[in-house]
């Protein structure tokens, strides 16, 4: 276990947003991208972020988030409670997600352990699917795709969509980024017939390019912290109608 996830989230961030800047040329963005407009504006939160005040991320547009719940097997957020209950007492559409380690164990095993402490799922409206958080090592960078092989990487990814949707009901929503995609599943386009995109690139210019099998984006992150939600900043490709009935499957 690492001593900090919530510290190795945050470098993994920087980390993944300097290589897709690299890659992509995108920037950080301190404001809401111009195709902002109309869709419902969302953050993401961690540990890193502690308790936060949810009336006051509602004021400033929050629509929705999506909360950290797990890492590997080993790992639960502790401000957890707080963040997922929280935000939905102020009125905020949330979910949960799970950060792999897939060098640490099976796909199966950290879905077990994800919808266990959090990473469930019920079609009441106000629950975003179970989402998928898979990028860049950030605890060996020389070994930044977990040490798997591009169909070990798809198996791994295979195996924990599988065990999601026997226990929820519902495939995972996949967070990544394009460059991480192409460099650690060879650009599978294995999965974008049946799971949702969680699109990170930061970039006025828009999303930009897909991984392989997905024709659009579903939630873009389009700033990693510098905006003025809690965490992470997101919006949904749709209008409030539409995030609602993704929440319902």
């Amino acid at each position: 276990m690492a001593t900090d996830p919530t510290s190795s989230r945050l470098r993994n961030r920087v980390f993944a947003a300097s290589v897709a800047a690299l890659a992509l040329g995108g920037t950080a963005l301190a404001e809401p991208p111009a195709s902002a407009a109309a869709r419902p504006r969302g953050h993401d939160v961690s540990s890193h972020q502690k308790t936060v005040d949810w009336s006051s991320a509602k004021s400033k547009g929050a629509r929705f988030v999506y909360v950290k719940a797990t890492e590997s097997t080993t790992y639960r957020n502790p401000y957890f409670a707080q963040q997922y209950n929280g935000s939905r007492e102020a009125g905020l559409i949330r979910g949960a997600y799970h950060f792999a380690l897939p060098h640490r164990s099976s796909g199966k095993t950290q879905a077990r352990h994800f919808v266990g402490n959090g990473g469930g799922w019920r079609a009441d409206g106000w629950t975003l699917p179970p989402a998928l958080d898979i990028e860049y090592n950030p605890y060996d960078r020389k070994r930044k795709c977990y040490g798997l092989s591009d169909d070990a990487m798809v198996g791994w990814i295979r195996s924990f969509s599988d065990e999601v949707k026997r226990l929820t009901g519902r495939r995972p929503v996949i967070y990544t980024t394009t460059h991480w995609w192409k460099t650690c599943t060879g650009n599978s386009p294995a999965f974008g017939g049946n799971h949702a995109l969680w699109l990170a690139r930061y970039d006025s210019a828009g999303a930009g390019e897909l991984p392989a099998g997905w024709k659009f984006w579903t939630i873009w992150q389009y700033d990693n912290g510098g905006g003025n939600l809690p965490g992470d900043q997101n919006l949904f490709n749709g209008p409030t109608n539409r995030l609602k009935e993704f929440t319902r499957g």
